[in-house]
């Protein structure tokens, strides 16, 4: 019998999906399943040099997670704002992988289309992605470039004199370079695309509750 969409802590069709997708994200995380084992101390939280700029702390991302609220967690900047620098994951007394994590959240933000209102991070994103699997490296006029056509292409031409300046001192170059072996690096990425894909959804950790316990 199908549960009613009205039933208190039950998620909705889209919430299920979305902790379907970020489960699976999650499995792949050695030791992912400590999520489950967040006790709330907040130490993750006080340990961010960047929480201060973030609508939705790393605490809160984990009770937000808890609640069946992962939409509002995809919506929020946070998972953009992360610096990877990984103080969370070291100090937490109970050994969760917070930064994974919220790698894990951007990832299925980006399979969803999920992204936070006049943040659009998510575009530099996408646009490092495609340079490198282009170049096998950075190249910062074309990243600039593809970034600033998918947010606002009239800022592009204010850069230009700055782009000159950095130019004429030899800071950038205006013609790319590809790494040797590009065509094997392509492989690698392919190669670890498809290792991702195959992993089955079974491993999740099924003693993470799909409902909300009141």
């Amino acid at each position: 019998m199908q549960q009613p969409t009205n039933t208190p802590g039950a998620l909705s069709k889209k919430e299920s999906e979305l902790r379907a997708n970020f489960l699976y994200q999650v499995s792949n995380i050695p030791g992912g399943k400590k999520i489950s084992k967040c006790i709330q101390c907040g130490t993750c939280t006080g340990s961010c040099p960047v929480s201060y700029m973030m609508d939705i702390t790393p605490r809160e991302v984990i009770a937000l997670f808890r609640a069946g609220d992962i939409e509002s967690i995809l919506n929020s900047r946070t998972i953009w704002i992360c610096a990877s620098c990984y103080g969370c994951t070291v100090r937490c007394p109970s050994g969760i992988k917070v930064t994974d994590i919220l790698y894990a959240l951007k990832r299925v933000a980006m399979d969803k289309g999920l992204f936070p209102k006049n943040f659009p991070v998510h575009a530099l994103s996408k646009s490092f992605v495609y340079v490198m699997n282009m170049f096998g490296r950075s190249f910062e006029p074309g990243l600039i470039a593809l970034y600033y056509m998918k947010t606002g292409p009239l800022k592009l031409f204010k850069m230009m004199p700055f782009a000159y300046k950095m130019w004429k001192k030899g800071r950038i170059s205006m013609f790319p370079t590809s790494i040797k072996g590009k065509d094997g690096f392509k492989k690698i990425m392919k190669e670890a695309q498809l290792m991702e894909n195959l992993i089955p959804v079974e491993v999740i950790e099924p003693e993470i509750p799909t409902t909300v316990k009141h």
